[in-house]
C-alpha cells in the first residue's frame, strides 16, 4: 500500500497559481480501474478514447469539436454500465485498454468541484488545520474535484447561505447522483492527464463530511471570484 502522500503547495508560475503535485506512479488505465474498484470499492465504468486521425488524437464519440476528447461517456446507459466487480474491470479493460476511466458520484462519493486556484489556496487551509480530507482531483480544465459523502449536492446550497453566500456567486459546484468525474491517468486529448493532487491511501479511506470542507471552499472561491 502506498503511504500517505502530502498535500499539493500552491506556487506561483507564469502568472497563475500551480501546485506541487504528488510524483504520478505509471500506471496503465486497467491497472488504476482495477484498483479502484478493488481497494476504494469505487463503481467504475468504461469511457470514450483517443484515436489517431490523420497524425492528430481525436475522440473515439467522433465528433471532431468535443469538448472533452477521449473523457466522457461512451453510452447514454453508462450508469447502469458502472461496475464495482474487479474481475468485471478487468474484462472491460482488457476489450478496450485506452477508454478512459469514469466514475459516477452520488453512490460512495460526491466531488465538490472548483477553481484549481481555489482549490490549492482551500487545500492548503484545510491541510494547515489538520482537517480531514478525502483524495482530491486535479484536472486538466484546471479545476480541482473534492471527494466527500454522498449527499453533498442537496445540502451545499444552504451550507453556502448560512455563511453568507449566494450558491450562484461561486464557481463550486457539487457533482452527485447523475453525474461523474473523470479519474487519472486518463487523457484530455492534447490537454494532459487527470492527476491526484492527493492520491487515495489507507488514511483517507474515511471521507470527509461535506460540512467539513465547505467554509475553506467558499471563501478561497470568494477570493478567487
Amino acid at each position: 500500500m502506498e503511504k500517505t502522500i502530502p498535500g499539493a503547495q500552491a506556487v506561483h508560475t507564469a502568472g497563475r497559481t500551480t501546485g506541487r503535485i504528488p510524483q504520478q506512479r505509471g500506471e496503465s488505465l486497467l491497472e488504476a480501474a482495477v484498483r479502484y474498484a478493488e481497494e476504494r470499492h469505487w463503481d467504475v465504468f468504461p469511457g470514450t478514447w483517443l484515436e489517431a486521425v490523420d497524425g492528430v488524437q481525436r475522440c473515439s464519440c467522433g465528433d471532431p469539436a468535443c469538448t472533452a476528447p477521449g473523457a466522457h461517456p461512451a453510452h447514454e446507459d453508462w450508469a447502469t454500465r458502472a461496475t464495482g466487480s474487479a474481475t468485471a474491470v478487468r474484462r472491460l479493460w482488457q476489450q478496450r485498454p485506452t477508454a478512459s476511466i469514469l466514475l459516477p458520484t452520488g453512490r460512495t462519493f460526491d466531488a465538490v468541484s472548483v477553481p484549481e486556484s481555489a482549490g490549492f489556496l482551500a487545500l492548503a487551509r484545510l491541510e494547515r488545520m489538520e482537517s480531514a480530507l478525502g483524495p482530491v482531483i486535479l484536472t486538466p480544465e484546471r479545476r480541482m474535484q473534492f471527494l466527500v459523502l454522498p449527499g453533498a449536492c442537496a445540502r451545499v446550497p444552504e451550507l453556502l447561505r448560512t455563511l453568507g453566500w449566494s450558491p450562484a456567486s461561486l464557481d463550486l459546484v457539487t457533482l452527485g447522483e447523475g453525474a461523474y468525474v473523470v479519474a487519472p491517468p486518463t487523457r484530455y486529448g492534447s490537454r494532459g492527464a487527470v492527476q491526484w493532487a492527493r492520491r487515495p491511501t489507507p488514511a483517507n479511506r474515511w471521507l470527509p463530511d461535506v460540512e467539513e470542507l465547505i467554509p475553506p471552499l467558499a471563501y478561497a472561491c470568494g477570493r478567487d471570484r
